[in-house]
């Protein structure tokens, strides 16, 4: 099932910007303890949360200017993780007086954090979101959700279109996500999983937003790249019209749920996300109804997911894939092959 390794060249969500601040927040991820806060010129830091004195947590200690000051005897360290103080011993810092510096950058509104190799950390692979700063499209703000499972049950549930139908009645589910085939294609770094689903009424949780009326063609687009984002775009047409990405019509309305997992362990994982609309860019109703509604339905997904991994940590019983898993196992396939390639 996995194996509870991560790939760790990678960049993940450490958090949302407002997250982090002038004060030592410490924070599991990777099965690694991390300390973090901002410098005073607002940029943050990520240091591992252990003194190598006596590996007294650094968020123990207290912020003095741009350093952390251990609060068992001094020692006290930069942002870039090196010792420039030993007060017990003045003039005489200790060589292997350093802790680990993760790299960081800030963007979309999240601190990012590279837990592998420094020197591989290129902040031009971060995901790039067409449309981000384009005043015509409306954003909510950003959720966040702890969940009690490994990090591939969330990846599985995030290409697998058809649990709507079971899992988010009041909310994503509608005609034909049950039983409409879907379709997969596969790239280095991704899989998706989709369809366009005709003619039929929209989902509960869009009709109120559409700028059209009766039945609607509907694309299910459910993306993963490796290691661990999700991106889902839901498309709804009037009928008749949808069926091709690149000529959509004028009263198209187009959603993208932009998803991140980070692992804080083999059965933990922090979920964070926002909504980027193609229209009603000014209205905070709007926002404000989305995000109330994506929220109810992470939380469905949250109540399911921890239960799949309780369940299958069991060795009661064996399991099964169905035909709609197959877009799950591919994508599990270009992790286990990210981990190969680093344990190499």
């Amino acid at each position: 099932m996995f194996s509870g390794e991560f790939p760790r060249n990678a960049w993940y969500v450490a958090g949302r910007s407002e997250d982090f601040g002038r004060d030592l927040r410490a924070v599991r991820l990777f099965g690694d303890e991390i300390v973090f806060y901002r410098r005073g010129d607002g940029s943050p830091v990520a240091l591992e949360d252990a003194c190598p004195h006596r590996k007294l947590p650094l968020s123990k200690g207290t912020l003095k200017g741009d350093t952390v000051v251990c609060g068992y005897h001094g020692l006290t360290f930069d942002g870039a993780g090196g010792c420039v103080a030993a007060p017990t011993q003045e003039g005489a810092i200790p060589k292997r007086a350093r802790v680990h510096s993760y790299p960081l950058a800030e963007r979309y509104g999240f601190v990012w954090i590279w837990p592998g190799d420094p020197a591989k950390a290129d902040t031009g692979a971060i995901l790039e979101i067409p449309n981000y700063d384009n005043p015509t499209w409306g954003q909510t703000r950003r959720g966040a959700l702890d969940i009690a499972c490994n990090y591939l049950w969330i990846t599985d549930n995030l290409l697998d279109p058809s649990h709507v139908a079971w899992v988010h009645l009041t909310s994503f589910a509608g005609a034909g996500t049950d039983n409409v085939p879907l379709q997969i294609t596969e790239g280095a770094d991704r899989v998706i999983v989709w369809r366009w689903i005709p003619d039929r009424p929209a989902a509960p949780y869009y009709q109120q937003f559409l700028g059209f009326n009766g039945n609607c063609d509907r694309k299910q687009h459910y993306e993963c790249r490796t290691p661990s984002i999700a991106i889902n775009k839901s498309i709804y047409t009037p009928a008749g019209t949808g069926g091709d990405d690149d000529a959509l019509p004028g009263t198209a309305f187009v959603n993208f749920s932009y998803n991140f997992m980070t692992p804080v362990d083999e059965d933990h994982t922090l979920y964070f996300w926002f909504q980027h609309r193609s229209a009603l860019a000014g209205d905070e109703e709007v926002s404000e109804r989305m995000f109330a509604g994506a929220t109810m339905a992470f939380n469905e997904d949250k109540e399911v997911l921890e239960a799949v991994h309780k369940g299958m940590k069991s060795p009661a019983t064996p399991y099964l894939n169905l035909g709609l898993d197959a877009g799950a196992m591919r994508f599990r396939k270009l992790v286990e092959r990210m981990v190969e390639a680093e344990r190499g």
